[in-house]
């Protein structure tokens, strides 16, 4: 039986949110310049595609208003805006830095915040 297209975007929204709290995520990025900091537009989309190959799902529009600095402990907060407007709050993490590549774990807050009616 066929999903309605808001109920399959809060399904999608709540199973991705679910998903990464569950498995948790992480990445590793080597940049290009001498600085130990990611672009905010390259942290974005690294943060998609990690999410969407964790939770086997398209790649969520997820955005980033801040670089992220490679300094382990560094935190900086994106976030994944669903279809239906709801939105769903992600922190970055840096767990470590090797010359010019930064780790960092993913983790989705608890709950999404609704779309404005």
């Amino acid at each position: 039986m066929p999903i309605a297209h808001v109920n399959a975007a809060k399904w999608s929204l709540s199973a991705l949110a679910a998903g990464v709290l569950l498995a948790g995520c992480s990445g590793s990025v080597s940049i290009g310049n001498s600085d130990p900091k990611m672009a905010s537009d390259k942290l974005a989309d690294t943060v998609a595609e990690k999410l969407a190959s964790t939770m086997n799902q398209p790649k969520p529009d997820i955005t980033c208003p801040d670089d992220l600095v490679g300094k382990v402990d560094t935190t900086t907060r994106c976030t994944l805006n669903a279809k239906d407007g709801s939105t769903l709050g992600i922190t970055v993490t840096v767990t470590g830095v090797d010359g010019k590549q930064i780790n960092f774990d993913i983790k989705a807050d608890d709950t999404p915040t609704p779309a404005p009616n």
